[in-house]
């Protein structure tokens, strides 16, 4: 089964600023090009950290703000921001990124679990490579469904090896797969529901595939 990665989905043209960037022109950058973050790199272009606009906005939140004495220490790093002249004082580090191979399920898995809305990309160098959005990792579910079609049929084949007269049909709508047919075993029509899932861009599936012998007590004792 063809599965996505990464690299299928991300924006190869980054760009990004260096830690001796000034504010100014972190903001200016972010607003000229639509983007709500870029990577801080190095010369050699390792990721050092992200600046986000949330970051920018500390100056905003606590312009001729003082710290008082009784301040939290879990505020303190946004307070030292909101004085950051450059990219590198402004930045959060270190980055959450991804490589190149990591899944497009993986990368939604990290996006989700640290809160942020995109990925560095980096090469088997540590380099950075590229960036990949939420709206990249989208484009796996803007699929047609003649392309789906194909993946899912191909999926069927693989699941249904082990049995010799087993059919099983499929019908894609908007991304939505209804399976009919029938098998010999239940397994059968679980193991090859559970590959349709499996396929890029597939948004559900609905199993009507019929079965002669009943094996879950074997399968689930």
């Amino acid at each position: 089964m063809n599965t996505w990665h990464v690299n299928d989905v991300m924006t190869s043209d980054v760009v990004s600023v260096g830690p001796h960037t000034p504010y100014r022109d972190v903001a200016d950058l972010l607003s000229a090009r639509h983007i709500n973050a870029v990577p801080v790199v190095d010369a050699d272009r390792h990721v050092l950290g992200m600046v986000s606009e949330s970051d920018l906005l500390r100056k905003i939140e606590y312009v001729g703000a003082e710290r008082p004495h009784w301040f939290e220490r879990r505020r303190r790093s946004q307070h030292r921001k909101a004085r950051g002249r450059t990219a590198g004082e402004l930045m959060t580090s270190p980055a959450v990124i991804a490589l190149a191979a990591t899944s497009v399920r993986s990368a939604a898995r990290r996006m989700n679990e640290s809160g942020v809305k995109q990925l560095p990309v980096l090469d088997d160098l540590g380099r950075l490579t590229g960036i990949v959005t939420r709206g990249d990792l989208l484009k796996e579910h803007q699929r047609s469904d003649d392309a789906l079609h194909a993946d899912v049929t191909a999926a069927l084949a693989e699941a249904l090896l082990a049995e010799n007269w087993s059919t099983i049909t499929a019908r894609v709508e908007r991304g939505a797969v209804t399976l009919t047919g029938r098998v010999e075993r239940w397994s059968t029509a679980l193991f090859a529901e559970r590959m349709v899932r499996l396929v890029p861009g597939v948004v559900d599936v609905t199993d009507e595939v019929e079965f002669d012998v009943d094996d879950q007590v074997l399968v689930y004792p």
